[in-house]
This record gives structure tokens, sequence and C-alpha cells, in this order.
């Protein structure tokens, strides 16, 4: 592990823990502790969102591949940028290369991944455009909305220079340096299938569609979760904390799991609405609850595909 996401990972858990420990932590264990099984409720409802997402990816995919196995990419795709301190690119990384073992070339699969991530950003950027709208129509959006409007302005620059990174050069240069530096050949061709993709507008848009289902989908999950701690909060207000609080998570990509970035966010969001900071960090820990509840055997089943992947080579140059 390098030493920058080491220390990463300690600042995040240090401010993370001060935050918690200075906002009456019995009051939000209390408050875990009477959401009882509804947590579960609210871990199983984001499994949708992962159904969507992964068939937005799918869309991109040269040729079609089974759902399930999208699916377990997906998922562990998730559970690598939520647990490793691998900031949140490294599962999109591991899910090219896994598909890549069952038939696709290493170029088209990781071409297909950072498009379906470009679109995946583009999406979340809309997603927080119309959450910062629902905040200016209601009752709650006039002081907020500067730091609402700061969120939403590093999300869609974030976005735009991604996609735009990929449209002029970025994957040609990549090419380039791993083709010097390995003297292999597994992502020749890796510029070419990205630009392909983005010369398909139907595809482009079918994948966008499922993305934005999934950050929807996500608003009803944080609806479930804030019900369950006590919350009597609207829809809207649900979609607000939910579009707003991925956009802080996104400003914070570096941080390993978003450590700190997460909790604080919450408290600011939550604050809007008076939902108190009680309530805010114990929703910032059923969300962990949920990553390591589909994110624990998210990591095992990677690791036991690898290993079954390993032993294979293994045996294949051993004949």
């Amino acid at each position: 592990m390098k030493r920058s996401a080491i220390f990463a990972v300690l600042i995040g858990l240090v401010l993370a823990a001060t935050l918690i420990a200075t906002n009456d932590l019995s009051a939000i264990l209390g408050a875990i502790g009477k959401a009882g099984w509804g947590i579960a409720f609210v871990v199983l409802l984001h499994v949708p969102q992962t159904v969507a997402s992964a068939i937005g990816w799918g869309v991109l995919l040269k040729r079609r591949e089974a759902f399930g196995w999208l699916y377990a990419l997906r998922w562990m795709r998730e559970s690598v940028n939520a647990l490793l301190p691998v900031a949140q690119l490294g599962g999109d990384v591991v899910r090219a290369r896994l598909l890549a073992q069952r038939g696709p070339t290493l170029a088209d699969a990781m071409a297909a991944t950072m498009v379906d991530l470009s679109v995946e950003g583009a999406t979340q950027a809309v997603f927080t455009i119309l959450c910062v709208a629902l905040l200016v129509a209601g009752p709650h959006g006039g002081a907020e909305l500067p730091l609402a409007a700061g969120v939403t302005a590093i999300t869609v620059l974030l976005a735009v220079a991604l996609v735009a990174a990929q449209r002029f050069g970025l994957f040609a240069l990549i090419e380039r340096l791993v083709t010097r530096w390995t003297r292999g050949r597994d992502l020749v061709g890796l510029n070419v299938a990205v630009l392909a993709l983005y010369r398909q507008p139907r595809r482009l848009a079918a994948a966008g569609f499922w993305h934005l289902a999934s950050w929807l989908l996500g608003g009803i999950e944080t609806y479930a979760a804030l019900h369950v701690l006590g919350v009597n909060a609207s829809l809207r207000e649900a979609m607000i904390v939910e579009g707003l609080g991925q956009a802080v998570r996104s400003v914070g990509f570096l941080v390993p799991g978003a450590l700190g970035v997460q909790e604080g966010g919450y408290l600011v969001i939550c604050g809007m609405f008076g939902i108190p900071p009680q309530r805010a960090l114990a929703l910032s820990l059923i969300r962990r609850i949920r990553e390591l509840a589909l994110g624990l055997p998210g990591l095992a089943l990677w690791h036991r595909l690898e290993a079954r992947h390993d032993a294979a080579v293994i045996e294949g140059t051993a004949s």
C-alpha cells in the first residue's frame, strides 16, 4: 500500500471519528439501535441500483454478456472502491480485468468500462443539478444555495474533464506508455475502442438512462434510511440529501471510501432540513454498514475469482 493512501485513510478515519465523537456518540448509536432490522431493508434497497448500473455498463460492451456476470463485476467494483485504499478508480480496473479474463480483449473491456465511468459521472452531474433545482424550488433554497451550487459546479467540471480527456487523447497516451513500459500488446486499440463508443449516441443514451435510474434509486434508499432512523423527511428532501451527498463524495474521490468526507457532507446537508447532527451521522453509519454488508462478500468473491484464474494460468503453463 502506498504511503499516500495510508495517509489519506488515516486522515479520513481521524476526521470521521472526531465528527462522531463530538456529536454525542451514545445518541448516534441509539439511533442505529432503534433502526434495528430496518437497516437490513435499506441494505437490500441498494441491490436495484447495482442492477441498473450493471445494465448500463452492459449496453456499452461489444458483445452481450450474461447479466449475472455483469452484476457480479459491478458488485465487486463497488466493494473494492468502498473498502480498499484505492481512491475511486481501483474497482473499475478490477472489473475490466476480470471481464477480459472471460473473453473480450483487455482493450475492449477497459474502453467500455472507462466510457461507462464517464456516462456515470455525466448522469451524476444531471442528477445533482436536478437536486439543486429541488432545493431552490422549496423552502430551503436561500442561504444553502451557494454551497450547493459550488458542489454542483465541481461535480460537473469533473464529469466534463473526464469525458474531454477520453475524447481528446488520454487513452492514446496511456496505450503508448503501457505498451512501451511492458512491451505487451494487451491495450493496443484502447483509444480506438473508446472513440468508437463515443460515436454511438444511442448506446450512450441507453447507458445514461440506466445510470440516471440508479442515481434516482439511491434517493429512495436514502428516503428509507432516514425513516428507519425516525426522521420524517419527504422524498424531495431525501433526493437532495442523496444528490448533494454523492456529489460531496465525488469531490473527495482521492480519499479512500470518502472517509470523513461523507460524514462531514451529511452533517451540512442534513442540517439544511433541520435534521439533528446525530441523525445525520447515523445515516452515514448506515451507509458504512451497507458498504460492509455488501462489500465484504464482494471482496471475497473477487479473491476467489483471482485465485481460480491464477490456478488456471499455472496449470496451463505447466501443461
